[in-house]
């Protein structure tokens, strides 16, 4: 279970876990691309067992099993009790609530992967250096983080939508745990290498995400800072926010369309033999 490191985290995200699992389809819509990409690489050599950090309500965990087949086992793993409850188990998956930088692992996994679960960790090189504790000697790590903000369009216009509406909500630290933690290449380059792992690679990953235009709302009222300020507001104004925030997303509304584009890290690297 969660230790005292990142509690503060556990406690963040089995909050927010609540609004992720509401909508939980609408994010395995959205984020459908990049998932697709760890798929992907789960297929490029035999598995025995893979290990999703941070899987959430386990999208990526139960596409890699499909990809594999039966006979690998796909073990999800995520802080928030909140998003493991909603983890649908299909296939050969199995779902752990632990905190990743301080769990000890009873097995080892030949592939570890991530699709936006591994900026969070208050010492980043420890939990990589966790994680290279549970891999096989020879085994393989590929996750998927958020480049800049500047790239990343879409989730700068929800944070400034927000703002407003959260006037007491602290500055985000960006060299502290958050979205953006890893989005300096050469940094965590070091920060993989500090943990231990070889071959480390950083490859920049572009993609245009969708979603149908009637889903933004939902969207933007279940995840981010958007869905904070709504359950913050009283219940009569949540309408008027809705509006009024709905207005800043114009730009990525395409006819019935909603387009996301998503400015991406793909971290590569191998556990030394």
């Amino acid at each position: 279970m969660t230790s005292e490191v990142n509690s503060e985290q556990a406690k963040w995200w089995n909050a927010a876990g609540e609004g992720w699992a509401n909508a939980q389809d609408i994010v395995d819509l959205v984020l459908r691309p990049l998932e697709e990409l760890l798929a992907q690489k789960a297929l490029e050599r035999p598995r025995h067992r893979v290990l999703d950090v941070g899987c959430g309500t386990g999208a990526v965990t139960r596409a890699i099993a499909k990809a594999l087949g039966d006979a690998p086992e796909c073990v999800g793993l995520d802080i928030s009790q909140t998003m493991i409850a909603g983890a649908a188990r299909e296939g050969n998956v199995r779902f752990v609530v632990a905190d990743a930088q301080t769990h000890t692992f009873d097995e080892t996994f030949d592939l570890v992967v991530s699709r936006f679960g591994v900026m969070f960790f208050e010492d980043p090189t420890a939990a990589f250096r966790n994680l290279l504790r549970a891999t096989t000697p020879g085994g393989e790590l590929c996750f998927i983080t958020w480049r800049t903000p500047e790239e990343n369009s879409f989730m700068t216009t929800a944070q400034k939508a927000a703002a407003p509406l959260l006037p007491d909500a602290p500055p985000l630290d960006p060299n502290g745990p958050g979205p953006f933690s890893l989005a300096d290449a050469d940094n965590t380059k070091k920060l993989f290498e500090q943990g231990g792992w070889d071959g480390v690679v950083i490859q920049p990953v572009d993609r245009v995400c969708t979603m149908p235009e009637k889903l933004l709302v939902p969207y933007l009222s279940n995840l981010g800072p958007i869905a904070r300020a709504i359950k913050a507001a009283d219940v009569d104004e949540r309408p008027r926010i809705i509006d009024d925030v709905r207005g800043a997303f114009d730009e990525f509304v395409h006819g019935d369309e909603v387009r996301v584009p998503a400015a991406c890290w793909q971290i590569t690297a191998s556990a030394p033999l």
